[in-house]
């Protein structure tokens, strides 16, 4: 299996993971234009997709969807009541509704030679869920839009050989930013985005002694910087008894113009 960020951050995000016979992509909220050059620089054919899986239906995560279903006539897979949502979008345009396909919180479900699990988060959405991607062998975490996290999201996201996690905002930076009140109220709520340390303290519970690498993604364009999300991540990696060399996870922040560095588990 690989894991390849695509594209990561406020404006937009996309995510591709794979195995030999079975190529998904976790929303796609940039251009169809930007997302086909990108997989072919991994050398995958947006033919070749068997699904798009969708978080949830907020503009950065769906933006480019209208136009890809489009072209391609790949299937959609969500909960039924971020289905619905998405339906709603303004920017979606006309498309074959047939593509569109319920799935249920907590409920795994498989597809080809990948088992796929939508994991219930409180984002402040109709019905937002993160999700584990795994074979026989090896498994992939995906966690962004978390506002914060619990016991049970840090159970089903354990065990992993790679991780998506959010660092989306440095709590000072919003704080003093332009953002109104009421904005940074919701991104500091726990049905917004985790700050970095918030993010850092849930990378460190899911380290294990496998892990081939961690993307620190959705980073704030306005409220962050990858140097400081990275640096404030590492902090909090201390104590935990696989992190005394962090550098063995390959840690790298997920890029927001380009795809970023493929992990192979």
């Amino acid at each position: 299996m690989r894991i390849c960020s695509l594209y990561s951050g406020s404006s937009g995000n996309c995510i591709y993971v794979g195995s030999n016979n079975t190529h998904v992509l976790i929303d796609i909220g940039v251009s169809m234009k930007k997302v086909v050059a990108a997989l072919q620089e991994i050398d995958v054919k947006p033919e070749e997709l068997d699904a798009i899986l969708i978080t949830h239906e907020h503009s950065d995560h769906i933006g480019g969807l209208g136009v890809f279903l489009r072209k391609y006539g790949i299937p959609v897979y969500s909960t039924s009541k971020t289905l619905e949502a998405v339906s709603r979008y303004k920017n979606l345009g006309k498309v074959d509704m047939g593509l569109f396909h319920g799935v249920e919180p907590e409920q795994s479900f498989v597809m080809k030679d990948l088992y796929i699990k939508p994991i219930s988060t409180w984002h402040d959405a109709a019905d937002p869920v993160c999700y584990t991607v795994s074979d026989d062998n090896h498994k992939i975490s995906i966690a962004t839009d978390l506002g914060d996290y619990d016991e049970h999201i840090v159970n089903e996201l354990s065990g992993a050989d790679a991780l998506l996690i959010e660092a989306n905002h440095d709590i000072r930076m919003l704080e003093v930013g332009p953002y109104p009140y009421h904005l940074k109220q919701r991104i500091l709520g726990k049905r917004g985005h985790l700050s970095n340390e918030r993010g850092g303290q849930l990378v460190r519970e899911l380290l294990n002694d496998h892990i081939k690498g961690i993307y620190l993604g959705h980073l704030s364009k306005e409220n962050n910087y990858p140097e400081l999300a990275y640096e404030a991540v590492k902090a909090e990696l201390y104590g935990n008894p696989y992190s005394n060399d962090f550098r063995d996870f390959n840690m790298m922040v997920a890029e927001r113009e380009q795809r970023s560095e493929v992990i192979e588990c």
